[in-house]
């Protein structure tokens, strides 16, 4: 049941999440964002497997393709989003979008910057759509996965209701 703050999600929302992490892929670190992603959703009434955890680089563009694939309404990621040269998330995704959101990304990187963490706008996160999916880059820290929730959770539903053909005004 969703709370005061939680958009209604639409009934059999999917969702997918995808980590992005050369170090959690190679089993040398544990993914500490995906699993809080995928709890979220689940929470607000998305149907979501555990999270896939890909290396930096190209391995994320065929991810995101086989995923994109199987048509859900919502595909988070979560790291490769930074300055390091490794960080190609959004170069992986920019592709695959038909329409981005840049409002979006940049609301979740102003509560970043809002909750204390000025480096938050040095993430280069895209949210778009592409097809009738929901596409958001979210940095790989378990406080910008936060913020991210906190920006996503009174607009997702309504964004998957827009997004299926209804949702009311856009």
């Amino acid at each position: 049941m969703p709370g005061p703050e939680t958009s209604a999600v639409p009934a059999g929302a999917r969702a997918a999440v995808l980590t992005v992490s050369t170090r959690a892929a190679a089993g040398r670190y544990e993914d500490r964002t995906g699993p809080v992603l995928v709890d979220a959703l689940r929470g607000w009434g998305f149907e979501v497997a555990d999270p896939v955890v890909v290396p930096d680089g190209e391995a994320v563009g065929r991810e995101l393709v086989r995923c994109l694939a199987e048509e859900p309404d919502v595909v988070l990621t979560t790291g490769g989003t930074g300055l390091s040269p490794s960080d190609r998330t959004p170069e992986q995704t920019a592709p695959l979008l038909e329409r981005e959101l840049p409002h979006l990304a940049a609301e979740i990187a102003r509560r970043g910057v809002e909750n204390g963490v000025p480096t938050a706008v040095l993430s280069r996160g895209l949210a778009g759509v592409a097809g009738r999916t929901l596409v958001v880059n979210l940095a790989g820290s378990r406080g910008a996965v936060a913020d991210a929730l906190a920006v996503l959770a009174p607009v997702l539903g309504h964004a998957v209701a827009q997004l299926r053909g209804g949702g009311g005004h856009g």
